[in-house]
């Protein structure tokens, strides 16, 4: 509670560069990730992430939307101590042995061992700003407070100052999302930060040597042009990572089980099949893939986990309609995902209303790979022959899953590949999920047609 107890504990003062490589260092020897909950970098951005912790270095991240920067540089407070004395009533953490701020300078003179020590959790050595185009000097650095000037205080006077952001977060971790969007005469002031690691407050020969780790997060500089980084403060950054969307399809799915909100009403049950999962994950691939989707302004992840959602409260409905108490997405149910996607992709095409033209065709596309991966094409010729002459089979959301088991004693050979497909007990809403699955694949591949008007649809053979 003094700073004389404090002492005589033994407590030492690090850096906070050294105190986040100190606890990096017993992560990386116990095997365990600096950060937490971020899927797809174990190869790629994670491995530079802790070299740069390693060496000390402020780091920016580039990176389209959606990429978990800002989780990223959120988790890394895990790696400060929990705990940090400061000098109590100190408005900048101050170092009780190594005190920078005009109050705590003078509270440690005058009263030495008996000064009173404060405790700050590590969550509160984290700072965050959103980089705008109003965001000002007197909000990072600091400015004069015209209030204390009115209360009797002399502009000469530290203690008319008001501090900003970073020096409010001296001896922990400061982070600037967009960075770009900062104007660049404010960027300029951040030079001293990260190169001298002091700030300087207008009309004062003030020099505050604040021990703070500075993290950025931008897009790449072909992605926008509301601004750009000044090369001065590009050099000052000691690593520049590049994020990177998830590269397979399994990766899309874990991070959309894992990020998505659970669909949780009493005495219903949820099963998403994998396949459903699957083609929802392909989707997004393959939206990155697609020469009509504008790249630069890239497909997020959060495209994947809002579809999913989508697919299940789309799921739930129609469930609900029919009475039903176990929900399990079907592919018509895929319909829904244009109300999430349209507004989180940038078509590239000049006519009206093509957007939904190339949503479906994607759908279908991701639909299309996931059959041909679930389900030998070859093994479907009896199902495909049970088609010949008029038999139809209706599809959509007005038709039940009772009908879907009938489906099955209509044609057994439809079973064995529905069958192949359930996981778990075979429930009449997961018979009807994988029955609706392999017609469409069989649709899909040319081998059945169908015809659709509004939510129903009807598969019938090719003759």
């Amino acid at each position: 509670m003094t700073l004389g107890a404090l002492r005589a504990s033994g407590w030492e003062s690090r850096p906070i560069k050294t105190e986040l490589r100190t606890n990096a260092i017993a992560r990386i020897i116990a095997g365990e990730p600096l950060v937490e909950n971020v899927l797809g970098y174990e190869d790629t951005v994670l491995p530079q992430l802790e070299n740069a912790v390693l060496a000390g270095h402020d780091v920016i991240f580039l990176g389209e939307r959606g990429q978990a920067k800002t989780r990223m540089i959120r988790s890394l407070t895990d790696l400060l101590d929990e705990w940090m004395p400061i000098v109590e009533g100190s408005e900048i953490n101050d170092d009780p042995y190594r005190p920078i701020s005009k109050f705590a300078r003078e509270l440690v003179a005058e009263i030495g061992d008996a000064t009173p020590i404060g405790w700050v959790h590590r969550d509160d050595r984290y700072s965050e700003k959103l980089a705008t185009p109003d965001t000002s000097i007197a909000d990072l650095i600091g400015e004069v407070d015209p209030i204390k000037i009115a209360e009797g205080n002399y502009l000469s006077n530290e203690d008319t100052i008001h501090f900003g952001l970073v020096p409010r977060t001296n001896r922990g971790i400061f982070a600037i999302n967009e960075l770009p969007d900062l104007a660049e005469r404010i960027q300029v002031g951040l030079l001293n930060v990260l190169e001298e690691r002091d700030v300087q407050i207008r009309g004062f020969k003030l020099r505050l040597p604040v021990d703070v780790l500075l993290f950025a997060s931008a897009n790449p500089d072909d992605y926008t042009n509301r601004g750009r980084l000044i090369t001065p403060l590009k050099d000052r950054f000691g690593a520049q990572i590049r994020t990177h969307y998830p590269l397979n399809v399994e990766t899309e799915m874990t991070i959309a089980l894992q990020e998505a909100r659970p669909f949780v009403a009493p005495d219903i049950d949820v099963h998403v099949p994998s396949y459903m999962t699957e083609i929802v994950a392909e989707f997004s691939q393959l939206a990155r893939r697609s020469p009509h989707i504008n790249q630069r302004s890239g497909v997020s992840v959060r495209l994947t986990v809002a579809n999913y959602e989508t697919l299940v409260a789309n799921a739930a409905r129609r469930s609900l309609q029919q009475g039903e108490t176990e929900i399990v997405p079907r592919v018509s149910d895929l319909d829904a995902l244009a109300a999430s996607t349209i507004g989180k992709l940038e078509i590239e095409t000049i006519e009206d209303g093509r957007d939904s033209v190339i949503i479906e065709q994607l759908l279908k596309a991701a639909v299309l790979q996931v059959f041909r991966e679930r389900i030998a094409i070859e093994n479907l010729r009896a199902v495909v022959d049970a088609f010949e002459g008029d038999r139809i089979v209706n599809a959509g959301e007005d038709i039940s899953s009772a009908e879907y088991v009938a489906l099955l004693t209509e044609i057994a050979e439809l079973a064995d590949s529905v069958n192949s497909l359930i996981e778990g007990d075979p429930t009449p809403a997961k018979i009807a999920s994988a029955a609706e699955f392999v017609l469409e694949g069989l649709h899909l591949s040319k081998r059945l047609n169908k015809d659709s008007s509004g939510s129903r649809s009807q598969y019938r053979g090719r003759a």
